[in-house]
């Protein structure tokens, strides 16, 4: 196209009455070339440029003659100002290619992919996030799989930003380093509880101001291989959504933890709540980001009616589509960081068919 645009000028500007001067308009040529190639490419099209008002030049008077003189001169200049400009750009997409590099390393190492399939279990997660060059925020998940089942953690560390990225990547290796050997939920809990609280007391972690407003949301639980029950600690975090036969329920304990890293306001250690899990069952994980998601006018993302709207049945189908319906009701950008775990009992269970002391799930219509 700068070339198309060179000769065509050229050619009308030869062509044109004697007042008539298109000469300024071959600085489109460059201008335009710098915005897609690199320096080089820029500058042999500001090259052809001046070659062509030269030629104009030439034809039309002389190479001596004022008016194309001083076309010449703002034409050398401005092709080498947007040479410099294409170099710039080229340099800071470089850049930027690189931080995508390491971001995308980082999310492999801090957010490791899920399995599709864990014993019993079929999984499926995504991660939204909210700035367009990140790949992760302060959002988490994780699974570990351990001697009669599996466990998992979701949560939101409170802010952004690298300090944000940093205490989820400490929270995330405490719960792998101790989900394994931890006895039951309630000590894996205080476990990482004093993780988080022990961070909080190092110097230069977190700014003075916000030291003793930092804390993370989550919740962690326990899915048995052989047991339909599923055993849950929530910390101050947004409840999961069980999906069965074309219902949707709210999985409320009895009574919520605080958020991790506000242990001054725990009166006792946290306990366990158990709830059916039965084969073709569904478990929605999901951070705030998700629901606090608003559209044009304001209003909220309606996850639970997304979900009971939803007919598939399969993980991975689910967040697919509920990526994209958050997506469109958020005009395409989020305020916040978001991420979805789907977890489904795909496998008959050997064990009781009853769940001692479980917790009846909230039935959404009911709440």
């Amino acid at each position: 196209m700068p070339i198309a645009l060179i000769v065509i000028v050229t050619v009308v500007d030869i062509l044109a009455p004697p007042e008539v001067h298109l000469g300024p308009f071959l600085v489109a040529a460059p201008a335009i070339t710098a915005s897609f190639a690199g320096p080089g490419t820029t500058g042999l099209i500001g090259a052809l440029a001046v070659l062509a008002q030269a030629v104009v030049a030439v034809t039309r008077t002389s190479l001596t003659d004022l008016n194309h003189t001083l076309q010449i001169v703002a034409l050398v200049l401005i092709s080498v100002l947007v040479a410099f400009l294409a170099r710039l750009r080229e340099r800071h997409e470089q850049q930027l290619t690189q931080l995508r590099s390491v971001a995308q390393a980082a999310q492999q190492v801090v957010l490791r992919p899920l399995p599709h399939r864990i014993g019993p279990l079929r999984l499926a997660a995504v991660y939204l996030a909210a700035e367009a060059e990140a790949q992760i925020g302060g959002d988490l998940y994780a699974a570990a799989r351990t001697t009669g089942g599996t466990r998992f953690i979701i949560g939101d560390v409170r802010g952004k930003g690298l300090e944000a990225i940093g205490e989820a990547a400490r929270l995330l290796g405490a719960f792998r380093a101790a989900a394994h050997w931890q006895p039951d939920l309630s000590t894996l809990v205080t476990y990482l509880e004093a993780t988080v609280s022990s961070d909080l007391d190092t110097p230069g972690d977190w700014d003075t101001e916000s030291d003793n407003e930092a804390f993370t949301t989550a919740a962690v639980l326990d899915i048995q291989d052989h047991s339909p029950a599923l055993m849950m600690i929530n910390c101050g975090h947004p409840p999961p959504l069980l999906l069965r036969d074309g219902q949707v329920f709210e999985l409320q304990v009895r009574q919520q933890a605080p958020p991790l890293g506000l242990t001054e306001f725990m009166t006792s250690p946290s306990t366990a709540d158990a709830f059916a899990l039965h084969t073709g069952d569904l478990v929605l994980l999901y951070t705030d980001g998700v629901i606090e998601a608003r559209d044009r006018h304001g209003i909220f993302y309606p996850l639970t009616e997304r979900v009971a709207a939803w007919p598939g049945h399969e993980p991975e189908a689910l967040l697919r589509y509920l990526q994209d319906d958050l997506l469109e009701h958020a005009g395409g950008h989020l305020g916040d960081d978001a991420a979805l775990v789907a977890i489904e009992r795909v496998s008959h269970t050997t064990g009781h068919s009853s769940v001692p002391h479980a917790v009846a799930p909230i039935p959404i219509e009911n709440r």
